[in-house]
């Protein structure tokens, strides 16, 4: 590729992020409720990671996100499978998105970013909404750092820490990162102007302000009338390019298990000055679609 992802995001117009892989996966047909979530296609239907990539670079998507949000070697060790085959499916879901990338067949860049996601992900009790797990710092640091390595390992464009739920965690994943060799964004899931775990915007985003290895910051999983004032202050406190892939707008009704309310999302979120757009949970390749036009790229 001629230009890296780092630059890009600095130079030339605003990229295209993809949109939900979970519900692009349900809609083939995949039962993830599971643990493991997507991350069990990684061992059970790689084929079906490759082909919801390839639909949402299809719809307009510059950068794929990797099926690796919820895989860690605890998870997997809950099935049965040892620290090396995690390692494998772990650096395979790198492996998925370049295979997509290859049958996209566009002469424009395509990037990957590797997915990992926040430890209450792991716990799949909805605790990666919340934060404040009880762990120290450190005690997360040894969490995130392995895999962490095993998807550096795997050589992908950027490391995606996301829907981070607190600063404590955002702490332990700024060492974590450190000495990798691939850069990474830093994106929080936040309510209105603070963290999941209800700290200041402007505290979260300054503690990425110095990081080296961080080359962008945003929010993700959240509602789309929460962006824009994210963006701004993520922009403002620490001078580096915003990503921005809110939810559809849509609230999940635990009690019924069903998805309440209409979409939200305005395709034009390049408006609000982020520089990575796309879509997360019930985000799909239309919206994608219409996200790129927004941006004269389809």
């Amino acid at each position: 590729m001629s230009t890296d992802l780092a630059t890009a995001l600095t130079e030339g117009p605003p990229l295209v992020l993809d949109g939900g892989l979970s519900n692009q996966l349900a809609s083939a047909g995949y039962d993830l409720s599971d643990e493991l979530w997507s991350a069990r296609l990684l061992a059970e239907a790689p084929e079906a990671i490759t082909e919801a990539h390839l639909a949402y670079y299809r719809a307009g998507a510059d950068v794929a996100i990797t099926a690796s949000y919820q895989a860690t070697f605890e998870g997997f060790a809950g099935r049965g499978i040892g620290r090396a085959q995690a390692a494998r499916l772990m650096a395979s879901s790198v492996e998925l998105a370049r295979e997509a990338a290859r049958r996209a067949r566009t002469t424009r860049p395509l990037w990957v970013a590797a997915s990992a996601g926040p430890y209450g992900a792991m716990l799949a009790d909805g605790s990666e909404y919340r934060g404040r797990y009880g762990l120290t710092r450190t005690e997360l640091e040894r969490f995130h750092r392995p895999r962490l390595e095993v998807l550096a390992g795997a050589a992908p464009d950027i490391l995606a820490l996301e829907t981070i739920p607190d600063t404590d965690e955002a702490e332990a994943l700024l060492r974590a990162v450190r000495g990798l060799g691939v850069p990474a964004w830093l994106s929080y899931s936040v309510d209105g102007d603070r963290t999941r775990a209800g700290q200041p915007l402007e505290e979260a985003f300054a503690l990425a302000s110095d990081a080296e290895e961080i080359v962008a910051v945003g929010v993700n999983c959240c509602a789309p009338e929460d962006v824009p004032r994210a963006v701004e202050t993520a922009a403002r406190v620490t001078g580096k390019p915003v990503v921005a892939y809110p939810n559809s707008g849509e609230t999940w009704n635990a009690r019924t298990r069903t998805w309440d309310d209409s979409p939200t999302l305005d395709p034009a979120l390049s408006a609000t000055g982020a520089r990575l757009v796309g879509g997360c949970c019930r985000v799909g390749p239309e919206t994608i679609t219409a996200i790129a036009r927004s941006l004269g790229r389809v």
